[in-house]
């Protein structure tokens, strides 16, 4: 399938939304999305003969385009200072009237880093380990951002809904 573009173009039709949804939620930029997204294809493409099948190809393609976008951020200097963190013990709690409207715009304003874990835990479903491990920080790290990013996240909607 390397070298037969039939194939490739299917393989690009059938992954291209998800993964492009994925970036965009990440980058939060149309055009850095298509061009993180166009990168990971390229990649996708180039080490295909590398796929062994020890994940499903969907998973295995899903971490080039999640590393093609953390590529992204880097090269963009996305990765903001995070100056504020929250301390207290308090739990977690989401209003019964929040809409996906809101979470969508409120996770958009998370910093990158909190942005990226929350994002991998909790809508594409990888546990802390495999995060680190993507992202290239410790597992406490990771647990610790999507902490962060949830006590955040329930700052944001608070003012994004009065």
């Amino acid at each position: 399938m390397q070298h037969d573009r039939n194939a490739q173009r299917a393989l690009y039709y059938k992954y291209k939304d998800a993964m492009y949804t994925l970036l965009l939620r990440m980058l939060n930029d149309e055009e850095d999305a298509a061009d993180a997204l166009q990168e990971a294809f390229i990649e996708v493409f180039r080490s295909l003969k590398n796929y062994r099948g020890a994940s499903s190809l969907g998973a295995w393609i899903k971490t080039i385009v999640i590393r093609s976008g953390l590529s992204k951020q880097k090269s963009l200097h996305a990765f903001e200072p995070i100056s504020e963190f929250i301390q207290d013990n308090q739990p977690i709690t989401w209003d019964e009237n929040l809409t996906g409207e809101y979470l969508e715009k409120a996770i958009r304003k998370l910093p990158a880093g909190y942005r990226n874990v929350f994002l991998l835990v909790e809508v594409e479903g990888y546990t802390h380990r495999e995060v680190g491990q993507i992202i290239g920080i410790a597992e406490g790290t990771a647990k610790s951002q999507l902490f962060q990013a949830k006590k955040m996240l329930q700052r944001l909607l608070k003012d994004l809904m009065e």
